[in-house]
């Protein structure tokens, strides 16, 4: 019997693959678990219905995020490194999550659902680079980050190369961007974060 991680990235892989082929509003977790020779009492168990499908995705993300040394350098390059390697696991299942993003302006709950579960993987992320994200200031840090992601995440929408590049450059425009607007508030810190990512020319998808 595999474990529960392997298990979890097979129905994960299978689920993203009927996505990209199908759509998010067919999408179904028995489907997928089918189609990847899963159990099913036991993909009952782990992804009982789409919304948990969403979270444990954005949760794996998050463990590779997380998972690595901290790199050396300022809390700026820590969350780039930290944010690249969530990006790389979206990476692993783009056709399905370029799906599923197109899909979220007509599924209002889900959408609600990945903005919430987003803002709490910020968190996480500020916290491994050395930055606190409790508090009224933790807030205001991981409201500021979530707006990082959203214009990097809107970047990588839009990119097609395999190294990633464009998005690589959105990324670091809007980290940059982000430690400007902390440094010229009122008691501003170095390496902190705050909303107000560059301006975007159109919105970014809801993730």
């Amino acid at each position: 019997m595999i474990d529960d991680d392997a298990f979890d990235a097979a129905l994960i892989g299978a689920g993203f693959a009927q996505i990209a082929r199908d759509g998010w509003h067919a999408f179904s977790v028995p489907r997928a678990a089918r189609e990847a020779g899963l159990d099913l009492a036991r993909a009952r168990r782990r992804f009982p219905g789409r919304a948990a499908f969403l979270l444990r995705f954005g949760s794996m993300a998050d463990r590779a995020a997380l998972g690595a040394e901290p790199a050396s350098g300022s809390v700026q390059e820590r969350l780039f490194d930290a944010i690249m390697r969530r990006l790389d696991v979206f990476q692993r299942h783009r056709p399905g999550l370029l799906a599923l993003f197109r899909a979220l302006p007509t599924d209002p709950a889900s959408a609600l659902l990945l903005s919430s579960a987003s803002l709490t993987s910020m968190g996480w992320l500020l916290e491994a680079a050395g930055v606190t994200a409790s508090g009224p200031l933790g807030l205001l840090r991981r409201k500021g980050l979530l707006g990082v992601w959203l214009w990097t995440l809107r970047a990588w929408c839009r990119d097609e190369t395999e190294d990633m590049a464009p998005t690589m450059a959105a990324l670091d425009t809007a980290l940059t961007r982000a430690a400007q607007l902390a440094r010229s508030l009122p008691n501003g810190a170095d390496d902190a974060v705050v909303p107000d990512a560059p301006p975007a020319d159109g919105a970014p998808p809801p993730a």
